[in-house]
């Protein structure tokens, strides 16, 4: 699964086509999110983390462990969608929703994913 998020993460950045200054930046970024995918994986099994409609990551329920974790992500999120919202001519709303389409579908059974219209829900 790593691979496979690993795969999705540089596709992305390739798509961008980040030029040779805005490049280390780039990686530095993707460096990070892989970095972070462990944790990610340890707070959505345990069901404390799902992915919104969006495209980020958002506690659940009330227990929030590692909030930095979340927030790390999210922020690193925003900068991807950003980049390829300009690079698109699109919004990074748009970006954002797009990205959460791909991640619930591939999303694991159990994962918490949230619908269009803000409701949670567990993936079967």
């Amino acid at each position: 699964m790593k691979k496979k998020i690993t795969v999705a993460i540089v596709a992305i950045f390739l798509c961008i086509g980040f030029a040779a200054g805005a490049f280390a930046s780039a990686k530095e970024i993707r460096d990070r999110m892989i970095a972070r995918l462990p944790e990610i994986k340890a707070l959505k099994d345990k069901g404390l983390v799902g992915e919104n409609n969006k495209g980020f990551l958002e506690f659940v329920g009330q227990q929030k462990e590692k909030p930095e974790i979340v927030t790390a992500e999210n922020k690193d999120r925003a900068a991807v969608y950003e980049a390829i919202a300009k690079q698109q001519g699109t919004t990074v709303e748009l970006v954002g929703k797009h990205r959460a389409i791909q991640i619930a579908d591939k999303a694991k059974p159990g994962e918490w994913l949230q619908d269009a219209n803000g409701k949670w829900y567990q993936k079967k």
